[in-house]
């Protein structure tokens, strides 16, 4: 045995740093994109700054695809050979047919040693979620007691993020309940949310500036006296992020910014500045800070 029970599996719109997916021993079963006439892994055949640098150029607009069952089976096998059990959780099934995907992974495997959970959330909240399982594991918690703490987060896990144009929400089919903000004759911007799975709209301001400075106070809003556990994530808009995670720097128990990966990019498009947070009581990941995340674990 590996000494670690459970084996802690998610997919690549989880957008966590490499560096961090090792040292906590993370799986992560990659997505495709399908960019300029080639299928690529998420994250393993392309990077976000190489996405961003093409995605202006590009004539066709991105597609996506999620992992076929067989590639979660594979993964749960060889996991499941030096670990009992298996939590694996994933994007919103409103957003992506993972979670479908894994759940037949699970059953040509072994499906009472395996626990998939829809976390209806996605990349950087989806990140903090499967942050914390890896917290809980290295505590000694059973793949059940993982799965029932996990669930009972979700909930608690809020993802505020505004975008510079819904096009590609519109396009990748993932608008969801913010199809209602198109169309909208008033060059406004909009202030989205995650809720029950889907992006939904939260508010409308009327620049880009003032959608980041309702974004910081939301998630100050999260804080219940103990701080947030914040990971920062953004579309080829590093300054901006930085910005916000400079702002959320005194109540951040962990602090993060991350760029948001090519499966995720495809589908918010480029501009996005976003966070996943939650209140730090709930399970401290002890995480910081900021401008060091991207250079070490």
């Amino acid at each position: 045995m590996s000494g670690r029970k459970i084996a802690i599996v998610t997919d690549s719109t989880a957008d966590l740093p490499p560096q961090l997916v090792k040292a906590r021993a993370i799986t992560v079963v990659p997505l495709t994109l399908h960019f300029e006439g080639r299928s690529l892994l998420d994250g393993v055949d392309i990077r976000p700054s190489e996405f961003y640098r093409k995605l202006p150029n590009v004539t066709t607009h991105p597609t996506t695809s999620q992992p076929a069952p067989g590639e979660f089976a594979e993964a749960y096998g060889q996991l499941l050979t030096d670990h009992e059990e298996v939590v694996s959780i994933h994007i919103s099934e409103k957003l992506s047919g993972t979670y479908a995907s894994a759940l037949q992974g699970a059953e040509m495997t072994d499906a009472k040693r395996v626990r998939v959970i829809d976390s209806q959330l996605a990349s950087m909240s989806l990140g903090l979620l499967t942050l914390a399982a890896t917290e809980m594991a290295a505590q000694g918690s059973d793949a059940e007691s993982v799965a029932q703490r996990i669930t009972a987060m979700r909930e608690q896990v809020q993802t505020y993020f505004s975008v510079a144009t819904l096009e590609f929400l519109r396009r990748g089919g993932r608008i969801g309940r913010a199809s209602a903000l198109l169309g909208s004759v008033l060059q406004v911007k909009p202030v989205l949310c995650i809720r029950d799975g889907l992006v939904t709209p939260l508010e409308r301001v009327r620049t880009f500036d003032r959608a980041l400075n309702r974004i910081v106070e939301l998630t100050r809003e999260v804080d219940r006296g103990h701080g947030v556990c914040v990971i920062v994530g953004h579309a080829d808009a590093e300054a901006d992020a930085e910005r916000v995670a400079r702002e959320l720097e005194p109540i951040a128990e962990t602090l993060m910014i991350q760029p948001l990966g090519p499966v995720v990019g495809a589908h918010a498009g480029p501009g996005v500045v976003g966070v996943g947070c939650y209140p730090a009581d709930i399970l401290p990941l002890k995480i910081k800070p900021a401008a060091s995340a991207r250079t070490r674990a």
